[in-house]
């Protein structure tokens, strides 16, 4: 084997020493790579695998000359060769000498922008310089270049912010930006390296001079060396935090806030490991000793926590919410028995990590920067995000929803902790910061029934300590939930204004309508004259208006005020958006009109499932007041061609022409099947057939009390059925008895005598009622022929062309028609056509009723009102 590696003998063959050439000289190439790619190696260890293959490639001691490729590789001058070899190799330097370079380049450029008065790129170059340093600091201390370099740069810009002030001068824009971001900055970073720079101040030149331990060779294998940790640093396993640098983070009370202030600059940075900044936190709660240290570092782990859910289309994880929550929980629990620390907004910063703040002489008070409502809100949000996203048909829905009550008592012990601070006069707490947490906790109670609200309340004061109490909703009104809404709202009359002083007023109206007190509801909607300004607010707000005047409308059918019910329902349920107006779904638009962008707001501002409004209940509600409106309605009209033809319900018509031209009607299988026919059979007379059709709707039983309701819409029915009749059939009558009417309807004599009298009275029948013999004597207007009633339909259609005509010529003159209108008797409002209308709700009263509109105000509600 030997004459393949080493020409020993003189004799050996030709090509045994030509293979010995080519081996050799390929050892030496491989060498040369392998000393070049590894920069990091030692010198020793480079010269050893020089002697290596110099050894190998070498032919004997004589030194005869090469052969083969050997030729092409070294020069037959070997040392000449080896000293360039070594001189390539002593260029190699390692990592930590690149980055030493590369930190005096920087240094030289900000040395340059000292000479120039280029504020811009020092500032940039220091940003680049505080990167750099991190990983050469050595335990600590950064490299004596960089003292220098930041305490000269001190110095000048302290001498250019004087010169300023001296003689001002116009600076650059982009040097301004660059000087104000360098003050803002170094002051900052040079607290870290405070000590150093004092000493480099006090004697620069024997700071900079070098350490003894810095001229010691380094030694030939680095080791990795375990710093010793202790035991809260160690995890069960045994394992430790290791920081940059490989080195263990000793978590210590001294060590909370250097640890803190990391974590905090670190925050919305790219690359940034959240969960692992939140299991730093949480040692560093287990290590907390003083409330001071507690606080801060419970406040920076809920804000790490938020974190995780900040993104738009996720929700903050289960787990992280509830340790949220208890941990906002804690922070509550300490600033309610430490009561000289408080969390406040607009208090100072504290700055300085070495030591915590004290109480100074004439303070009551250690204030730490902060909002515990802002709290209270992303853990609210954060929690109906999350119900947003499961599917409210599973099981983990429901368990979601236990989630509600511990986050009801956090909100209620963050206005507790509100009310104590307003107890102090010398405090500026802002009455907003109250506002808002009373209005979340009005938020999850208005829309829940009684018994749920009491149970909420007593779960909170049982928890509650028995010398807590409030002021505005004290202990003793927790049993009483309508006291404690009425509270909560007439606070918040009281003290906020605008949107929050709005969304109340909705509240409370919800409330009572949901409780059947329907006059209260609607006297305080009519008052408040929210149908006027709302167009203006927040369109979470004119969600929660629409929610409202949906449940003040089923609060009216209830109490069984159909006409009341119609028109208050009519803008909702008239437009064919009820999901998107009630925020229970997107809409699905043609030629996809939303953006995507749109779609996603629009999910975002979706209620959680167990808030929603029933949208079949409410569309049966709608279609059931409608036919008991339009049915009697379209038989008037059809029996009196002279009579303006108007519509209540034009939803309720589309539906009713779709049924009636259908040529095969099966059994009814959904609602508005059975209530279509309903509207047939009522038309036809068939009152008991209506009834049992209405009846057969299941969704009836969704509602409080179902037995009274379908009473009450059985008595409805039976009126409707008897004026529809009387309009159908009162040309082929001369009198009819009350009796006969009685007994076809199943009606009281009294009931009936009285809708024939209303009739009479609103105009609706040419009629007049006997009471002696008790019958209904009609009378007989002047029969119109077939030419006559074409010739009334064509006066009608061109009175409403000539008003379209007057309409469009107004819009283009800007209302420069109106004399013109007058001197040709054509202005201001004709007379003929409609007649007066039917009465008011049928509780009574005489007040002339109008066609249903789409405002609030201007049908039942108004009229009631006024009457």
């Amino acid at each position: 084997m030997s004459r393949f590696f080493r020409g020993g003998d003189d004799s050996s063959s030709e090509s045994s020493s030509d293979e010995e050439e080519l081996y050799s000289g390929s050892e030496e190439e491989e060498k040369q790579v392998d000393d070049k790619t590894k920069s990091d190696d030692s010198d020793e260890e480079s010269d050893e695998g020089e002697e290596e293959t110099e050894a190998e490639s070498s032919d004997d001691e004589g030194g005869a000359q090469k052969k083969g490729l050997s030729r092409f590789l070294r020069d037959e001058s070997s040392e000449s060769e080896e000293s360039e070899v070594d001189e390539a190799t002593a260029k190699v330097k390692s990592a930590k000498d690149k980055r030493f370079d590369e930190l005096e380049a920087t240094i030289t450029l900000i040395q340059n922008g000292h000479k120039n008065n280029d504020w811009a790129s020092i500032a940039n170059e220091f940003d680049k310089l505080n990167r750099q340093v991190i990983k050469l600091q050595d335990g600590g201390k950064a490299p004596k270049s960089y003292i220098k370099c930041i305490a000269e740069l001190e110095d000048f810009m302290n001498e250019t912010l004087a010169k300023q002030k001296v003689t001002p001068k116009k600076m650059n824009a982009t040097s301004a930006r660059g000087l104000n971001a360098v003050k803002q900055r170094i002051k900052k970073n040079n607290k870290d390296y405070q000590d150093q720079i004092d000493a480099f101040r006090k004697d620069s030149e024997a700071f900079m001079k070098p350490d003894e331990e810095e001229d010691e060779p380094a030694p030939k294998v680095s080791k990795v060396k375990f710093e010793p940790v202790s035991a809260d640093a160690e995890d069960d396993e045994g394992f430790a935090t290791v920081g940059k640098g490989g080195r263990a983070l000793l978590f210590t009370p001294e060590s909370i806030f250097k640890h803190l202030r990391t974590i905090l600059e670190s925050r919305g940075k790219k690359n940034t490991d959240r969960l692992e900044q939140i299991k730093i936190m949480e040692k560093l709660g287990e290590v907390a000793v003083t409330p001071y240290q507690k606080i801060r570092v419970l406040m920076t782990l809920i804000s790490a926590r938020f974190d995780l859910g900040s993104g738009a289309a996720t929700s903050m994880p289960l787990e992280h919410w509830k340790a949220a929550e208890k941990e906002l929980g804690s922070l509550l629990e300490i600033l309610e028995t430490e009561k000289d620390h408080i969390v406040i907004e607009g208090a100072e910063e504290w700055d300085d990590d070495e030591k915590p703040p004290t109480l100074a002489q004439g303070e009551k008070y250690i204030k730490i920067p902060g909002s515990v409502v802002s709290y209270v809100e992303r853990l609210d949000d954060e929690l109906t995000r999350s119900l947003q996203s499961i599917d409210p048909h599973t099981s983990e829905y429901i368990d979601r929803l236990t989630d509600e009550a511990p986050l009801y008592n956090v909100i209620f012990r963050g206005l507790l902790y509100y009310e104590t601070l307003r107890k102090d006069a010398s405090l500026e707490v802002p009455q907003e910061s109250l506002n808002r947490i009373v209005q979340r906790r009005l938020d999850h109670v208005y829309y829940k029934p009684a018994q749920v609200i009491k149970r909420l309340e007593e779960s909170f004061w049982k928890e509650a300590s028995s010398n807590l109490d409030s002021l505005i909703t004290p202990r003793a009104q927790s049993g009483e939930p309508n006291q404690l809404i009425n509270t909560l709202c007439t606070y918040l009359f009281e003290n906020s204004e605008g949107i929050i002083r709005a969304r109340a007023m909705l509240c409370q109206i919800y409330f009572l309508a949901l409780h059947d007190e329907y006059y209260r509801a609607r006297d305080m909607m009519l008052t408040s004259h929210l149908q006027e300004n709302i167009p203006n607010f927040d369109i979470t707000s004119q969600i929660l208006y629409n929610r409202t005047l949906v449940q003040v409308g089923l609060c009216a059918f209830r109490k069984g005020l159909v006409y009341d019910a119609q028109n208050t329902l009519q803008e909702i349920c008239g437009s064919g958006r009820q999901k998107e107006l009630l925020a229970q779904g997107v809409m699905m638009q043609r030629y996809g009109q939303v953006t995507p962008e749109q779609e996603r707001l629009e999910k975002q501002r979706q209620l959680p499932f167990h808030m929603h409004i029933n949208l079949e209940l409410l569309e049966c509600v709608y279609l059931t007041c409608s036919m008991l409106l339009e049915i009697p309605l379209l038989a008037q009209t059809g029996s009196s061609p002279d009579v303006k033809k108007r519509q209540i319900s034009k939803t309720y018509r589309r539906m009713l022409q779709y049924h009636e031209g259908q040529i095969f009607t099966g059994p009814p299988e959904n609602t508005r099947d059975h209530v279509m026919q309903a509207s047939k059979a009522l038309a036809a007379g068939e009152w008991k057939k209506a009834t049992n059709f209405i009846h057969s709707i299941k969704i009836w039983d969704l509602m409080p009390n179902t037995e009274n309701i379908k009473a009450m819409l059985a008595k409805q029915i039976q009126e409707e059925g008897l004026r529809t009749y009387l309009f159908t059939y009162a040309p082929f009558y001369d009198t009819l008895a009350i009796e006969t009417l009685s007994g076809m309807f199943e009606l009281d004599t009294r009931k009936v005598s009285a809708v024939v009298s209303k009739m009479i009275s609103h105009e609706e029948l040419a009629a007049a009622l006997d009471q002696v013999t008790e019958t209904v004597i009609f009378r007989k207007g002047v029969e119109l022929s077939r030419l006559q009633s074409l010739a009334l339909a064509l006066s009608d259609k061109a009175s409403a062309l000539i008003e379209t005509n007057e309409r469009t010529l107004e819009q283009r003159t800007q209302g420069s028609t109106n004399a013109f209108s007058r001197k040709d008797g054509r202005g201001g409002q004709r007379g003929g056509g409609q007649r007066g209308g039917r009465g008011g709700a049928r509780t009574g009263g005489n007040t002339q009723r109008q066609a249903g509109g789409t405002q609030f105000t201007g049908g039942a509600l108004g009229a009631a009102v006024r009457g």
